[in-house]
């Protein structure tokens, strides 16, 4: 865990039954991937081996996620809520979080979303589904090909540069959003996603 985190610990005293609520959050994704409880005990766990422990109600101990199946779930962070009474736990998981062998409990991928951008990269998506039937400018430019693409981004990016070399921050945010906007639209059309792009990203960062 953060050794400069503030966490402190429930008053558990406090608590009906001693038990809180720990939600489980993918450090990376951001991805809820689990609900289980704690108690002292096994928050104390967690903290000393590192690896999320739970209280199992169902078979009245402490369960680490991960004993039976390897899927452990290797503590980076935790916090607590407001009212003292929740946890909110950042992992590193190793492998799929539910026992269905699904990546979360709610039957979802673990992937990164990331905000605006994910939704544009969708309606691009859409727009190239729709193909010549679409009259949006993103069918008709997928219409004209790969090098028509490419060749967009090579003008957006040099457009780009000429607005850096100026002081109009208005006209460079709105060439960068014009780069960024074909950029995706490239990206498409290689069948490469976000998702990958920040996958060669964090294997570069090892």
């Amino acid at each position: 865990m953060n050794e400069e985190s503030s966490f402190s610990p429930p008053p558990w005293g406090e608590l009906e039954g001693d038990l809180v609520p720990a939600i489980i959050q993918d450090a990376t994704t951001k991805k809820v991937l689990m609900l289980g409880y704690m108690n002292a005990e096994a928050l104390e766990k967690t903290q000393e081996i590192q690896k999320v422990t739970f209280y199992s109600r169902s078979k009245q101990r402490l369960w680490t996620k991960g004993e039976e199946s390897g899927n452990f779930l290797n503590l980076v962070d935790i916090k607590n809520d407001c009212d003292n009474d929740t946890l909110l736990i950042s992992v590193n998981p190793v492998g799929p979080t539910c026992h269905t062998g699904n990546d979360t409990c709610w039957n979802e991928q673990n992937t990164s979303n990331f905000g605006f951008l994910s939704k544009l990269e969708k309606v691009i998506e859409q727009r190239r589904t729709a193909g010549s039937g679409g009259t949006s400018y993103v069918a008709a430019l997928f219409e004209k090909g790969i090098n028509k693409i490419a060749q967009k981004v090579g003008e957006e990016a040099v457009e780009l540069v000429i607005e850096a070399k100026d002081s109009n921050d208005e006209l460079f945010l709105s060439e960068s959003a014009d780069l960024l906007f074909h950029y995706l639209i490239l990206l498409q059309a290689k069948g490469i996603t976000l998702n990958d792009i920040e996958a060669e990203l964090k294997n570069r960062h090892k």
